[in-house]
């Protein structure tokens, strides 16, 4: 691959684009073209999140409340990416989660829309099953809880009494019913078909996992492909999780070691402090062979403090967020574009991988996200609204949604993560971010995978057939940019059209 300056002077390069004194986000810049010589499949997006860990897609998942939790790690997982489970909740059950997306081996998350009942119940309407013909009644009538029996919808329709308790007409589970939690979809399909059930129960050392229906088995068959999903070293999936900087920290650090994190990130909207400093060399001596990814910075200055410190990655981003308010609550904190490409410039000099945290809207702001000089992408909005995201499903004006919220949102704060931004010992709570909704997107099991294949379509008009190779072609300066007017930036969307039609994937 040639990544000599082009012959003829055309564009900018990155380091003269970047050094004029504009703070730039993803929409104020685009990539010229550059030169094709093969065909979109041979693009790999395989990467580094830290120093030692390897991914085979770019994709993490942010560390907040409405995204991140075991199923949307192990999902993460599953595609070759990985998930951050955020720490909003008690160290016991912060490193539960972690334990249980370690746990699974299928992507199948049933739990997250089945129905559950306490067997001491009633059901009153048809609705209570929701889109399925079975509920489940468990022991607490929640889903992490063990498996009692389940009702049938037609059971139900047929009683001439719809006051009776649950546990007078409900199914009792056979042992049929019960797999391995360790079983495949290939396995699990095996079972429901030989024994004709419409599901089954993973378990786990005599502990329900999950619920898996037969018509989530047909969906999923109709999905794309997994690739190759991020296994660790202990033949389970890789999942990460988020600390903060204060002393209470070391201890929620060892609930989630035991519980198996592979990777820790320290969150902070600010991570250029002395607390985080302290945290890094605590980690690094500790548990030596724990990866620490350091953050949120978007100057060198920043970032080379982290890197002297001993991180093991970095994360950008300071009031990107489609729900955060930092740069105008504060009046700190940098356009995307330049962060990712500022701060990736001396990362790449200490071999830190670089992880481009917020602003992603589209696959082409994956695309110049990693180009600029990011290793990853993380996640927000991007994925919070889809099957795997905690939270259930509500109408808005017809649509189906899911609440999204920023962690520095006083709703969030109040759960804890207010010292997130250094303002738990504050009498004054400042709101950061803000509470919202997101619409329905479906399972990422389904849209990240064409997710991926447009990034891939990117990188080949780019010329670069592999992440490396683009970080090479920006910095030999071979690869150039321009800044888009606003016009320009309309010019390039959909425009001139009375209606248009918008497919989701």
């Amino acid at each position: 691959m040639d990544f000599s300056p082009p012959p003829i002077d055309d564009g900018f390069s990155a380091e003269k684009l970047f050094n004029q004194g504009y703070s730039y986000t993803y929409d104020d810049v685009i990539f010229l073209p550059h030169y094709i010589d093969f065909p979109t499949d041979a693009v790999s997006l395989s990467t580094r999140l830290t120093r030692n860990i390897e991914l085979s897609i770019p994709f993490v998942a942010s560390p907040m409340d409405t995204v991140t939790e075991d199923y949307m790690a192990a999902a993460m997982a599953a595609l070759g990416g990985i998930g951050i489970v955020h720490s909003n909740c008690t160290p016991s059950d912060q490193g539960s989660l972690v334990a249980s997306a370690k746990s699974r081996r299928v992507p199948i998350f049933s739990s997250n829309s089945a129905i559950f009942r306490a067997q001491d119940g009633c059901i009153d309407d048809v609705t209570a099953f929701g889109e399925y013909n079975h509920l489940f009644v468990t022991e607490s009538g929640s889903a992490r809880s063990k498996v009692l029996g389940y009702v049938a919808k037609s059971d139900w329709e047929n009683l001439n009494d719809k006051k009776v308790k649950i546990f007078d007409y409900m199914r009792d589970c056979s042992s049929k019913v019960y797999v391995p939690s360790e079983y495949d979809l290939g396995q699990i399909s095996g079972v429901l078909e030989k024994n004709e059930l419409d599901f089954v129960v993973l378990e786990s050392n005599g502990e329900v996992v999950d619920v898996v229906l037969k018509e989530d088995v047909e969906r999923i068959k109709g999905y794309p492909r997994l690739g190759k999903g991020s296994v660790g070293p202990d033949g389970k999936w890789m999942v990460g999780a988020a600390i903060g900087t204060r002393e209470s920290d070391k201890q929620r650090l060892e609930h989630l070691v035991k519980a198996g994190v592979n990777v820790i990130v320290l969150d902070s909207s600010q991570g250029n402090s002395s607390y985080q400093i302290e945290m890094i060399k605590y980690v690094k001596k500790t548990y030596p062979k724990l990866d620490v990814i350091g953050g949120n910075v978007v100057t060198m200055y920043q970032a080379q403090n982290l890197i002297q410190a001993g991180v093991d990655g970095l994360r950008v981003g300071m009031g990107s967020g489609s729900i955060c308010t930092t740069q105008e609550v504060c009046a700190v904190g940098r356009g995307q574009a330049t962060a990712v490409y500022k701060v990736s410039s001396i990362a790449a000099q200490n071999g830190v991988p670089v992880i481009a945290d917020g602003g992603i809207s589209n696959s082409g702001h994956i695309v110049k996200a990693l180009t600029l000089g990011a290793s990853t992408v993380m996640m927000g909005s991007f994925l919070a609204g889809s099957t795997e995201a905690p939270g259930t499903y509500q109408y808005q004006e017809g649509r189906r949604v899911k609440k999204y919220r920023g962690m520095g949102s006083l709703e969030a704060m109040t759960k804890g993560s207010d010292a997130r931004y250094l303002g738990d010992t504050a009498k004054l709570k400042i709101a950061q971010g803000v509470v919202g909704a997101v619409a329905d997107k479906g399972s990422v099991l389904k849209f990240i995978p064409y997710t991926m294949q447009a990034v891939k379509q990117g990188f080949q008009d780019l010329g670069a057939s592999s992440l490396q190779s683009g970080h090479e072609l920006l910095r030999s300066r071979s690869l150039r940019l321009e800044v888009r007017t606003g016009a320009a930036q309309v010019e390039g969307g959909v425009h001139g059209l009375v209606s248009y039609e918008k497919k989701s994937f």
